[in-house]
């Protein structure tokens, strides 16, 4: 019997990038073959909050920044700067409130992923606000206890500038595409990508939309279960299930 006492999870955001051009397709990237977590799976963008991310200074160059609490306002950010990161999206206003629409310096980016430059720094001279109050709650996953490296992630929906333009960073993915969720499904079947199992069930949560705007309005009106994977027997084999009211249905992955 393993008695390990389960590792707290990391707090950790996600952005889910929705467009309707000409379908409905989210933003996905391929992770690196060496980063540790995933490793070359197909995913949404995301990580785990820096310190930067929790200063008080956002405070002027956020919107929405009295709509949260702190934890509120530091997982949006993590995930916009994730996105910023890893994809080249910025989800910010300009001063004059109209949509950011520029492009995301390639080294300015892999900067902040190095840590030499603060996001802030990167907000600020741009003279752009955060969007955090466009950003929708879409999901929570937590990693299941027996892992030995746990995330609570927080998975947030919101529909991509029209006129910005993904690309991935080369580190930490090595690919960005648009997809639609089922064509993304589709390609895990075939064995062209590896998804791996929240990102399968939160991608068939994505297929039920049919735009991006109809899928901002069902993750709106849902109501939010945090979800904890656990392992459980039958018929002799190892089955990784989650909670049957947590919205995906009777979900399950057989594991060795």
């Amino acid at each position: 019997m393993n008695l390990r006492t389960p590792v707290d999870p990391v707090p950790a955001a996600t952005m889910l990038l929705l467009r309707d051009d000409p379908q409905f397709e989210v933003l996905m990237v391929k992770r690196h073959h060496q980063i540790d977590f995933a490793s070359g799976a197909l995913v949404f963008p995301g990580g785990k909050p820096s310190a930067g991310d929790k200063v008080p200074e956002w405070i002027d160059h956020c919107t929405g920044w009295d709509s949260f609490d702190h934890t509120q306002r530091t997982l949006r950010i993590a995930a916009i700067r994730e996105a910023y990161e890893e994809a080249g999206i910025l989800l910010a206003e300009n001063s004059d409130g109209t949509t950011f629409e520029g492009a995301c310096d390639l080294e300015s980016r892999k900067a902040v992923e190095r840590g030499t430059q603060g996001f802030l720094d990167i907000v600020r001279d741009a003279g752009v606000r955060l969007r955090l109050d466009r950003l929708t709650q879409f999901a929570r996953w937590v990693t299941p206890a027996f892992m030995h490296k746990r995330f609570d992630t927080h998975f947030y929906v919101v529909r991509a500038p029209d006129r910005q333009i993904a690309a991935c960073d080369g580190y930490e993915t090595v690919d960005a595409e648009w997809l639609s969720p089922r064509k993304a499904l589709q390609m895990g079947e075939a064995g062209e990508r590896t998804v791996i199992f929240p990102t399968r069930l939160n991608l068939q949560l994505l297929a039920e939309a049919t735009s991006a705007e109809d899928c901002v309005a069902q993750a709106e009106a849902r109501e939010m279960v945090t979800v904890l994977p656990e392992i459980v027997e039958r018929d002799g084999k190892n089955v990784l299930t989650i909670p049957e009211n947590a919205g995906y249905g009777a979900a399950y992955e057989f594991v060795d």
